[in-house]
């Protein structure tokens, strides 16, 4: 039954997950987080035995806790309203680039491609392609905690209130749509700039399939920033590249540390925008949103309170300030 189809397909997606280096959660990731946490057990425990590892890696009361259960959930039903209500409806590459192809064209002219190097295109195009995904990730994270209305929906990611790698997928499908339409548009800009500059033949250098680049984040600890394992690179590395630490103080439930680390890989971003705060700045936090909130504890107030308090604050906005959060 065609009905049915976006479903098993979702569920398929779903079941390689672990196997699919566009994935957070893929096996190699996993593993390298695992190594990362390795010095941190080594440095932070006295008894360092194999079973004493384990533990400190999953601890019961973090991944048997009800905000990880939800998580799980979250995970699953999430990928379903995705594959079978908004993918028919997500902005897509293609048109994106040809549009930025045909107004560079009409802007500057038609050009020959300007280098014929493969390895030069190949670098460019890769590079380029990061860039404008990280920096797409950083304003859309901006819009989320500084637009009212849009906060509302983020703040299903926030009120975790323990990490584990499975948080990357606590979000409202609203938030996934806008992040779906957001790679679409980075893409669509970065292929279409690319082959006004170098020509139609366009390829990443890839490592399993993902970017080097993403492949590269992901393998250096991007599970360990939804977790309890708190791993800084340091201060100076702390302003170029967002540590595992720094995501941790992110989801910070004290005000001194809200709307602080948008950045996803490259923290360049934060620096420019004065939200940077590196992990040498802070001591101990605790996750959420407030102690007292408790609108997110069931999945179903997860999908529905997001939708009821956003529309509330589209609807005040222009009384009250259009980034006022109060």
């Amino acid at each position: 039954m065609e009905f049915l189809e976006p479903l098993t397909n979702s569920l398929h997606d779903l079941s390689r997950y672990f196997f699919d280096a566009s994935q957070r959660i893929y096996l190699i990731y996993l593993a390298g987080a695992v190594l990362l946490a390795i010095p941190v057990f080594i440095a932070s425990k006295k008894n360092k035995s194999f079973v004493n590892f384990f533990k400190f890696l999953f601890p019961r009361k973090i991944w048997l806790a009800s905000s990880a259960k939800q998580d799980y959930v979250l995970l699953v039903v999430n990928k379903i309203i995705k594959g079978v209500l908004l993918a028919p409806i997500i902005l897509v590459m293609v048109p994106v680039a040809l549009a930025v192809t045909d107004v560079l064209e009409w802007a500057l002219g038609a050009q020959a491609p300007l280098t014929t190097s493969k390895t030069i295109v190949m670098i460019s195009f890769t590079s380029l392609l990061f860039v404008l995904d990280d920096l797409s990730r950083f304003i859309l994270h901006w819009m989320l905690h500084k637009i009212p209305f849009l906060w509302e929906i983020h703040k299903v990611h926030h009120s975790a209130k323990v990490l584990t790698p499975f948080t990357i997928y606590r979000s409202h499908p609203v938030e996934n749509y806008l992040f779906a339409c957001r790679l679409a548009l980075a893409q669509g800009l970065a292929v279409g700039v690319s082959y006004y500059l170098f020509g139609p033949t366009l390829s990443v250098i890839e490592f399993a399939g993902a970017n080097i680049f993403v492949f590269a984040f992901n393998f250096m600890g991007s599970n360990l920033r939804h977790s309890h394992i708190w791993l800084s690179w340091g201060n100076k590395v702390e302003h170029w590249l967002v540590s595992p630490a720094q995501h941790q103080i992110h989801h910070s439930d004290n005000p001194a540390h809200f709307d602080s680390n948008l950045g996803s890989a490259l923290a360049i971003w934060d620096r420019m925008a004065g939200t940077l705060i590196t992990a040498d700045k802070v001591n101990n936090i605790h996750f959420g949103v407030g102690r007292d909130f408790n609108e997110h504890d069931t999945v179903a107030g997860i999908y529905w309170n997001p939708l009821k308090s956003s529309a509330q604050r589209f609807l005040s906005m222009f009384r009250v300030g259009f980034f006022s959060k109060n």
